[in-house]
């Protein structure tokens, strides 16, 4: 009997530590999922005069990319933005977190920009509502304002093939 509780203690504690393994480290829960996007209010990089807004984008879905050009990863994922920017598909808005206005216009200017428009978060408090973790990070927002998806890190050809863009054919044919 004196055995067997360290031993349900260690098959407890090894079935934990096994569950734990197997789970993806990028694959954060978000509180958003399924529910509508957080508001977005904030100038454009290229004409602070100018907002961008949620109900700018209602009636179709988008995506919303956060990038700064101080982060190495966001460069990763970068060209992979220009060539689906070229489709044309769906509005990608830019979500341009915790940078200086013309840092991040340099790097568009070197790299392309794939972005419909872009919003300038110099302050963070965007990415803050949005429960943005670090940068790169990008979202998938249905028709109506809610999100269907977040991906944490950079997006690699595969996710952008086999996730993003089945899920947004999937939002357009259902509205």
């Amino acid at each position: 009997m004196r055995y067997l509780l360290p031993l349900g203690l260690f098959v407890a504690l090894a079935v934990f530590l096994g569950i734990g393994l197997k789970l993806d480290p990028r694959e954060v829960p978000s509180p958003f999922i399924d529910k509508p996007a957080p508001a977005l209010e904030l100038p454009t990089l290229f004409d602070n005069s100018k907002t961008i807004s949620n109900s700018d984008l209602k009636g179709k879905p988008w995506i919303l990319n956060v990038w700064a050009s101080w982060c190495v990863a966001c460069r990763q994922e970068h060209q992979i933005f220009v060539s689906y920017s070229r489709s044309k598909r769906v509005p990608l808005v830019g979500l341009n977190y915790k940078d200086a206005a013309n840092d991040a216009k340099a790097w568009l200017q070197e790299l392309g920009n794939p972005y419909d428009i872009i919003a300038f978060d110099l302050q963070g408090s965007a990415g803050i509502e949005w429960g943005v973790y670090g940068v790169p990070e990008t979202f998938v927002i249905d028709a109506e304002g809610i999100v269907r998806y977040k991906h944490i890190g950079p997006v690699s050809p595969s996710t952008m093939k086999n996730t993003i863009i089945p899920l947004l054919q999937s939002l357009q044919s259902n509205g």
